[in-house]
């Protein structure tokens, strides 16, 4: 829960005008974020267990991503029968985004607006944060591939340390293979649902 305390820390600063204007740059973001993927990484890479992990699932490590991409969509195709005022197609372009909220609203709002780019952005974080507060339940319900697959492209970096702690250390490389297949294939489905 520290974690959600410094997320709204960090709202309420912004939104007083008390951040300091030289933290609000981009670069301080990306460069804390690329300093976490290198721990990660020196992690991954003093762990014993990484080549035992590749060759216990082979190929069937590909399943994962099919089943994040598949139940997102049949889920999306769910929901938007509940929202009228939105076509199947926009529902699925904001499914496609996989909580990858900087690229996908990004893409549909220059195609479909700034509403729909609004609610995608909003669903994506809120899968994003789905995962950084109900890990343990996933983990604990469901097994340790559930907080990996509810958090599409973001499981090769922001809940990566999460899955790491609750489904634990030999789920690292799954994480890590899941987030960059679902990261590659984000803009092409936004874009595929959007041109529909």
């Amino acid at each position: 829960m520290l974690y959600l305390l410094f997320f709204a820390v960090g709202i309420l600063l912004t939104v007083t005008g008390l951040l300091p204007e030289v933290l609000k740059d981009e670069r301080i973001s990306k460069g804390i974020l690329y300093l976490l993927l290198f721990l990660v990484g020196l992690q991954i890479g003093s762990g014993k267990n990484i080549l035992r992990v590749l060759g216990r699932y082979g190929a069937k490590i590909m399943l994962l991503p099919l089943a994040t991409t598949l139940g997102t969509f049949a889920g999306v195709s769910l929901i938007s029968l509940l929202l009228p005022d939105r076509s199947l197609t926009d529902c699925l372009s904001v499914g496609a985004g996989f909580a990858y909220y900087s690229l996908s609203s990004i893409l549909i709002t220059s195609f479909r607006g700034a509403e729909l780019g609004t609610v995608a952005l909003l669903a994506n974080i809120l899968r994003e944060f789905t995962v950084l507060l109900l890990a343990p339940w996933m983990v604990r319900y469901f097994g340790p591939l559930a907080p990996i697959s509810a958090g599409g492209a973001t499981t090769m970096d922001t809940t990566l340390p999460f899955i790491s702690r609750y489904s634990g250390e030999e789920y690292v490389v799954i994480a890590l293979f899941h987030g960059m297949v679902i990261d590659f294939t984000v803009p092409l489905w936004v874009s595929f649902f959007l041109s529909l």
